[in-house]
């Protein structure tokens, strides 16, 4: 197993966030130009104690969005050899783990619940390594019929098909 060997295939999953940069600024600003107005409006009315928790509620939420988008830079690449397939993932601290996994014997697993997929499982040899974590479920179910597709083109020796295109990903699924 070389590193120096050409990807066939190579998947990068991320979590998608739908409030970008410039919303959450636009956000936070109308959440502080009202609760601002708010304040003056009951420090007027002699209720000068309201005025804190007001301040209070703008921290919280900046602090919920400012946890939300640390846990966006969470990442999962997914490498396909002719020989293995390499999955490291990155966690939101930005710490790797790397996994390979010999694609001859990898099964695909969905664990459901209610009919609803709940993990994607890379499984082989006994061990199971769940990827997608952050995906929602229909998303689960399309990767993991894509890397059923894969894993029978690789073991068939065939070209492995290119990655699904979805209209309106939740989800940043990068070929």
């Amino acid at each position: 197993m070389t590193e120096t060997a050409a990807p066939l295939l190579e998947l990068t999953l991320t979590p998608h966030r739908s409030l970008p940069r410039a919303g959450f600024l636009a956000l936070m600003a109308a959440l502080i130009a009202f609760n601002f107005v708010a304040g003056v409006i009951f420090l007027i009315a002699g209720a000068w104690p309201v005025v804190g928790f007001l301040g209070l509620d703008v921290l919280l939420v900046w602090i919920a969005f400012k946890l939300s988008y640390a846990r966006a830079r969470q990442s999962e690449r997914l490498v396909f050899y002719r020989d293995r397939l390499t999955i490291r993932h990155r966690d939101h601290w930005g710490h790797e783990r790397r996994v390979e996994l010999q694609p001859y014997w990898l099964q695909v697993r969905v664990q459901r619940r209610n009919g609803e997929a709940q993990r994607l499982v890379l499984a082989s040899h006994g061990k199971g390594h769940v990827i997608g974590s952050f995906l929602a479920a229909d998303e689960r179910e399309r990767l993991a019929v894509h890397l059923r597709e894969v894993l029978a083109a690789l073991r068939q020796g065939r070209p492995l098909p290119a990655p699904p295109v979805h209209p309106a990903p939740t989800t940043s699924i990068v070929a």
